[in-house]
């Protein structure tokens, strides 16, 4: 329970509180208008206050950290296990909370502050504190159980539920920006449920999110090419795996040569050579094609021929001219005959030169061949960095597409094995249900006869099981009302504090702001005090209401029920400057 609330800030004022129903009023002071509005005199501060206090996230925009709250103190005396301890926070130092009372039989210590002796908690430190103390929360560093578990932040709220956080939506809901999967887990935990399955829920919609995201990237050109089909991105893991291991063989079976780039050199001189030879002796067998053919029609002149022209012509040549003929037959005959030796020469120097080129060629070709060979058997050094390196990049690009394939069969296999694992966590909460059947059924009577303590028709409280995680539903009848709405939280709240309070579980307070009684008819708020009041009383916990004043009931309550008597001396007002709960206005 909270024993005190007081801050080094002059003009706050303190609070006290006893042990069931506490109710702090903020009156409309004397002379005030109908458009002053009561808003300002901290009811929900106070609120904002104790989460403050007990470890609340203070941002640039909380009110702590304003100009005119941020330098100074406030300090709670609650029970935090079995004693009162002092728990002090500034909005200028908001990361750290200075404590004072019986910390040494803690679980875990605060550190002591070197100058001034307190006992010190980072905010962070004091959640994990706080959840281990009052809700039993694990410490344990293990990621894996504190993803989408519950959190001390987040139980809390249900028993002080914040007005600035929109917290008066729903009875499951304490923010408006609460996620589905947050409701399930702490409402599960706070009613004794098993809060692993909604948290496993949860972790499986994560999974089926991401599963669906990827399906979508996979199947909208994004990733599809990159992507493919399984049956696709096997065939060509298949193709890659069959080409790295020829390669390898390759790179296994290869033989460095030596100077290959010279011999690669040689061998295309000697190819250039034997094809200039080549050349040269066509070009001289042409030749001695033309000398035998000259060879073969070289004859000396007809002189005979002659003679019997000019006898045909009845010219009779003298002996002389016979004589003259004779010698130049003769004459022309030698010439023939140097002709033909001159021609059958020429005929043997070029037959010699093509058997020289000949022999040249073929010891040209001899090594040729043995370059080849060479070069046959293996290959340049920088050949062997390539295919290394092809092999390499081969190797790279079977490895990415094993890596594609799993992903690609994942997206296609993991459907069905969601949807399984739907079913399974779907069984395991029906069982959980089943085998806690009392804890269900307590919190369903404690809610009906809350409720019909307030209505002539008793509300009800179901629990089920469904396939997207427990579902938790309350209805009281004419729930369209704002005032019904609001009543379904007061009983839905009630209920948590009288089970957490009896398993010795929670804070050991409920706080309800001002703003869950509006629209409520005043025989309902009468009747909502009076079951705060008994039920803090009977099962051992603190009720705190904030109030206005002219909304206090005057009637409706049993014979012998002084609701005076729950009235903290303390009272606030709508004055402008010294009323609220700090005595002063800030922005």
């Amino acid at each position: 329970m909270i024993h005190t609330i007081t801050s080094d800030l002059p003009s706050f004022k303190s609070l006290t509180f006893k042990p069931g129903l506490n109710i702090l009023l903020a009156d409309k002071s004397e002379g005030a208008t109908d458009r002053q509005s009561r808003n300002g005199a901290g009811k929900t501060s106070l609120v904002e206050l104790i989460h403050f206090l007990m470890g609340g996230t203070a941002d640039k925009d909380s009110i702590f950290r304003s100009a005119a709250l941020a330098p100074w103190t406030f300090e709670m005396c609650a029970d935090i296990g079995d004693a009162p301890v002092n728990i002090g926070r500034s909005g200028s130092k908001p990361s750290r909370l200075h404590l004072d009372g019986p910390v040494v039989n803690w679980p875990v210590q605060p550190e002591r502050d070197a100058k001034t002796g307190e006992f010190q908690f980072s905010n962070d430190q004091w959640r994990l504190f706080l959840g281990r103390v009052l809700f039993g929360l694990s410490t344990s560093s293990d990621e894996s159980n504190h993803r989408f578990g519950p959190t001390f932040r987040s139980l809390f709220s249900y028993f002080a539920r914040r007005q600035n956080s929109v917290g008066m939506l729903q009875p499951t809901q304490h923010a408006a920006k609460q996620q589905a999967w947050d409701q399930q887990v702490a409402v599960s935990y706070l009613l004794g449920l098993d809060a692993h399955i909604p948290q496993e829920f949860q972790k499986l919609r994560t999974e089926e999110k991401a599963i669906a995201e990827l399906r979508k990237a996979a199947k909208d050109g994004v990733l599809g090419r990159y992507f493919s089909s399984a049956a696709d991105l096997r065939t060509r893991v298949v193709i890659t795996e069959a080409r790295v291991r020829r390669m390898k063989e390759q790179l296994a079976t290869f033989r460095v040569v030596p100077a290959y780039a010279e011999l690669e050199k040689e061998a295309s001189t000697i190819t250039r050579q034997i094809s200039s030879l080549s050349d040269e002796n066509t070009s001289d067998r042409e030749l001695i094609l033309q000398l035998q053919d000259s060879l073969t029609t070289e004859s000396p002149p007809a002189v005979t021929s002659l003679e019997r022209v000019y006898r045909e012509a009845q010219v009779v040549l003298p002996d002389t001219v016979s004589k003259r003929f004779a010698e130049i037959e003769l004459f022309h005959q030698a010439i023939v005959q140097n002709r033909k030796a001159h021609l059958g020469a020429e005929i043997s120097s070029a037959e010699l030169r093509i058997t020289e080129r000949e022999r040249t060629r073929e010891q040209l070709d001899i090594r040729r061949q043995q370059i080849m060979g060479i070069l046959q058997s293996g290959g340049a050094l920088e050949h062997y960095a390539l295919l290394q390196e092809e092999a390499s990049r081969a190797e790279a690009e079977a490895e990415g597409l094993k890596q594609r394939l799993v992903i690609a069969e994942r997206i296609e296999s993991t459907k069905a094995e969601l949807e399984i694992e739907r079913a399974r966590l779907h069984k395991a909460l029906q069982e959980d249900q089943h085998e806690r059947r009392e804890l269900i059924d307590e919190a369903v009577l404690i809610f009906e006869d809350l409720s019909n303590a307030l209505y002539e028709k008793a509300g009800i409280l179901t629990i089920s099981a469904t396939h997207n995680g427990p579902l938790v539903e309350v209805h009281i009848d004419s729930q369209r009302s704002k005032g019904i709405t609001n009543m379904q939280i007061f009983c839905f709240d009630l209920m948590l504090a009288d089970l957490a309070t009896r398993r010795g579980m929670g804070p050991g307070f409920l706080v309800h702001d001002s703003h869950l009684f509006d629209g409520v008819d005043e025989r309902q708020i009468a009747k909502a005090l009076q079951l705060g009041a008994d039920h803090a009383k009977a099962v051992g916990y603190q009720y705190i209401v904030t109030m206005n004043s002219d909304a206090l009931p005057k009637d409706g309550f049993r014979p012998g029920f002084d609701i005076g008597e729950f009235i903290c001396p303390v009272r606030l007002t709508d004055a402008t400057n010294s009323g609220g709960l700090f005595g002063l206005r800030f922005d």
